[in-house]
């Protein structure tokens, strides 16, 4: 399995945004062959001294923690997905109205070795 992780900054005014792009977000990848697609919002993400997911992301006050994944048989089909989810027109945003700061988002693929 091969899995796509992202970690962003949502200002909390824009939460209900979010969710909704998120879930139209989902339903692209999933069309487009991704196995599985989670959205979740930090509901226990302490800010660290030294390192934690709201200082990865330079979190704000205002602002939730968003962990997000989508799952590929593998890295192949990721690039295959990816390919398709960019070029899609669903997935254009309004670039005068931003939900999130797209500079702070961390994003990685990743090759699982493990799956129980």
């Amino acid at each position: 399995m091969y899995v796509d992780g992202f970690v962003l900054a949502v200002p909390k005014q824009n939460l209900d945004r979010y969710k909704e792009a998120a879930r139209q977000a989902g339903d692209v990848w999933r069309e487009h062959g991704a196995l599985s697609y989670v959205e979740c919002v930090a509901d226990d993400a302490p800010y660290g001294e030294l390192t934690s997911f709201p200082r990865a992301v330079q979190a704000k006050d205002d602002e939730v923690v968003v962990f997000s994944w989508a799952t590929y048989a593998d890295r192949k089909s990721r690039d295959e997905v990816m390919a398709k989810v960019m070029a899609d027109p669903r997935m254009q945003y309004d670039k005068d109205n931003p939900v999130f700061d797209g500079k702070r988002m961390i994003w990685g693929g990743f090759d699982a070795f493990i799956e129980l």
